[in-house]
């Protein structure tokens, strides 16, 4: 699906879509907990989370090929998961997935009883065993979140115990968030995590709205729009996209809570710095911010967008580029100079983050710009431009 738009200024009021991020962890605890996978997202389910229900529907019926589509999340989750249930499982999927990293992973696991060899789909066979597990924390905080939802099904009690820092926290606070609400009990310790053995999971939550896409309408409204107000949104998130409220206050943007609802006006704004080290989702849309911004914005430590659906590193470079805005990267930093922004065409690479960052890119541009391949947007937020036109865009298919 391409997309063309038109220049237009955006105002209105939308309310956030649920938490791709806790509809992965809830899917997984509804299906620990006996119960229906879905995390109950409705019309709003994306490519992602109907990769994860899809593949607990799959062991819940006795299936042992899991279809991860491209979802990262989907893949390093499950892949402890089955670990820890025992037995013999293929997992595949789709675009640059199985490029991602996971031998970090596939090490630790091989160190408490399960083989896991990678070809062109993943396969997982034996059952995994409590003990310690030693393993690095700057690779993927998936890696984390995948062993301390599938912990806590052996029979003992289990350690992990963190090598390095901790990349990307925030998302390891969602789990524990989650878990905890179904019951389950983890100990941070000084170095990683106390996983209780042998406990059950209960309960029944619901997603609670999306910081990392609300951050598209919020960042429209103050770079090109009137006035946007995002509501469903929880001001006290343990979600590191959060964040994207500093970096519009940083970027001299005029945004307020109103009640429990966030309020964004158009705003003057001048360059801003930026550190993504725990945020890395906000990157492409951050990029987009400091695009209308007057001067230079430093967005730092970017080096593991390498890994995301594209090269996001050089996919924003070039998606800022087609609309005539320098942007360079040493590797660890992302310099992006704030410039006039003209109608430009440019390829979505088969992710959702460029694809809504160029569109909201689009909205002040001179002329007219075209996104290919924008129906990558449904791996996340399948109803985004239809609630870009709602709010006042001018897209359309072509």
């Amino acid at each position: 699906m391409n997309v063309r738009l038109s220049n237009a200024r955006v105002e209105g009021e939308i309310k956030a879509i649920p938490s791709k991020s806790y509809a992965h962890r809830i899917s997984i605890c509804n299906f620990l907990a006996g119960q229906n996978p879905s995390a109950d997202c409705g019309e709003f389910s994306s490519k992602d989370i109907a990769a994860t229900e899809g593949c607990l529907n799959a062991l819940i019926n006795g299936k042992n090929t899991l279809d991860c589509g491209e979802s990262g999340s989907t893949l390093r989750f499950l892949i402890p998961l089955v670990a820890s249930i025992g037995g013999e499982y293929e997992l595949v999927g789709q675009g640059r997935l199985m490029d991602r990293p996971n031998e970090e992973l596939f090490s630790v696991l091989q160190k408490h009883g399960v083989s896991a060899v990678k070809t062109d789909k993943i396969r997982i066979s034996g059952k995994l065993s409590w003990g310690e597990y030693q393993i690095r924390g700057d690779i993927s905080s998936q890696y984390i979140t995948g062993l301390l939802m599938a912990l806590p099904l052996l029979e003992e009690d289990s350690k992990i115990v963190l090598s390095t820092p901790l990349y990307s926290a925030p998302y390891v606070d969602i789990t524990l968030e989650v878990l905890q609400k179904y019951g389950v009990k983890i100990d941070k310790t000084p170095y990683g995590f106390y996983v209780y053995g042998g406990q059950k999971f209960s309960g029944k939550i619901i997603p609670e709205g999306d910081w990392s896409n609300a951050a598209f309408f919020l960042v429209a409204a103050c770079a090109v729009g009137k006035s946007i107000t995002v509501s469903g949104l929880n001001k006290n998130s343990v979600q590191g996209d959060r964040r994207i409220v500093d970096v519009l206050k940083a970027a001299g943007a005029d945004i307020s809570w109103q009640g429990d609802k966030l309020v964004v006006n158009k705003s003057s704004l001048n360059g801003f710095c930026f550190d993504a080290n725990d945020c890395p989702d906000l990157v492409p849309i951050a990029a987009v911010l400091a695009a209308y911004a007057n001067g230079k914005t430093v967005i730092k430590n970017i080096q593991r967008l390498k890994i995301k659906e594209s090269d996001r590193v050089q996919t924003t470079i070039d998606m800022l580029g087609a609309f005539n805005i320098k942007a360079e990267s040493d590797g660890q930093d992302l310099t992006v100079y704030g410039g006039k922004v003209l109608g430009g065409k440019t390829n979505s690479y088969n992710d959702h983050r460029i694809a809504m960052s160029a569109a909201v890119l689009a909205l002040g541009a001179d002329g007219e710009s075209e996104i290919i391949d924008a129906g990558a947007v449904a791996k996340s937020y399948p109803n985004f431009f239809e609630h870009y036109n709602r709010l006042g865009g001018k897209a359309y298919v072509l």
